[in-house]
């Protein structure tokens, strides 16, 4: 059996108990009471490790939609701090004034998350980030922009760390400082490791110079401990580390959005029940604080271009499909060919569909 990937993790139909389901509808992994007993002890291990302590108070700044991520580290920081609230993604304002009612010193959320408060504290809202008096910005669940944490350390005077969550259970197990520590540190030894792309087969540290995938072994679960699980997010070795650094790509199917898993191979399905398409391609920017995506649409007739009907079909499927905000850009050019979707990842972050041919 090859190790499974995002795209061909079991169905969770037989599952029984607490099911966390990932926003696009899979995978879907249960959690018996035992297995829930462990992941907060992963998790507030990994948030101890952090310098998360007792006299801390935190806001949980993440989805909860379905995989319960910021509900179940909120849980788990509350054994570990003074106090803990999962506020999820709201508007920015709204989570300024979380922040001062909860009085946190410690906010959890996003790189691209926290990037855009800090811009909205500055531009908008003509606030003075010190005056909220963050000791801890715990970051999770992207790839951050190139001195992201160094920004946020300068203007929150506050301590950054970086936490990995494993992308299936959404169980932090390992965190890093990533102005001193260029690897990841798992709180547990044997649940994070790296593989080749197109092999499944452990990697030996020291690594050799090349790309590797992150893979998880959940020792921990009841159903899910034997198994080594591909993440989809990767790095680029540069030869002679002896630990697991922090993701700087994702590849396979699924792309990473705004901390969301977005499905290609449900994105092309949906596409091809649609008449007139002949060729699209997704295209993800970050071209301020956060990501955007936008789908480029070419039909094979005139007749569609200016249809606003076919556009609306299109924004339709979307929608049903993910919750990441997806704008539908119709070109102008048409084409009779008919040709495979493709995915242009202008931040740089995403090597590929395939495995065997990253970019």
């Amino acid at each position: 059996m090859t190790w499974p990937t995002r795209n061909t993790f079991p169905a969770g139909g037989p599952a029984q108990g607490l099911l966390l389901v990932s926003p696009e509808g899979g995978p879907v992994v249960p959690l018996n009471a035992a297995d829930r007993a462990a992941a907060l002890e992963l998790a507030s291990a990994t948030l101890t490790a952090a310098g998360l302590g007792r006299n801390d108070r935190v806001v949980v700044a993440l989805n909860n939609d379905g995989d319960l991520t910021g509900a179940l580290l909120a849980e788990a920081a509350a054994g570990v701090a003074q106090a803990a609230a999962s506020v999820g993604p709201r508007g920015r304002l709204r989570l300024h004034t979380a922040l001062e009612s909860v009085r946190a010193t410690t906010l959890v959320t996003t790189p691209t998350g926290a990037m855009d408060f800090l811009a909205r504290l500055h531009l908008e809202f003509l606030l003075d980030p010190l005056d909220l008096e963050l000791r801890h910005i715990l970051l999770v669940g992207e790839v951050p922009s190139p001195n992201t944490h160094r920004q946020l350390a300068a203007e929150f005077e506050a301590s950054v760390r970086e936490l990995y969550a494993d992308p299936y259970s959404g169980t932090p197990i390992a965190q890093r400082d990533p102005a001193r520590e260029p690897v990841l540190s798992p709180v547990r030894e044997g649940l994070l490791g790296l593989a080749p792309l197109d092999k499944d087969v452990l990697l030996d540290a020291p690594y050799s110079e090349g790309l590797a995938e992150l893979v998880i072994t959940p020792a921990w679960h009841s159903s899910l401990g034997d198994a080594t699980l591909r993440t989809g997010q990767a790095v680029r070795l540069e030869g002679g580390e002896a630990g697991v650094p922090a993701p700087a790509h994702t590849v396979g199917e699924h792309v990473l959005v705004r901390g969301r898993w977005l499905p290609v191979p449900k994105v092309a399905a949906a596409l091809s029940r649609i008449d007139g398409v002949s060729h699209w391609d997704l295209r993800v920017s970050r071209e301020g604080t956060l990501d955007a995506a936008a789908l480029h649409v070419t039909f094979n007739r005139d007749t569609l271009v200016k249809n606003p009907m076919w556009k609306s079909r299109i924004a339709q499927a979307l929608y049903a499909l993910t919750p990441v905000s997806v704008d539908v850009v119709i070109e102008e050019a048409v084409s009779e060919e008919r040709r495979p979707g493709t995915v242009t990842d202008l931040r740089g972050h995403h090597l590929g569909r395939d495995r065997s041919q990253p970019s």
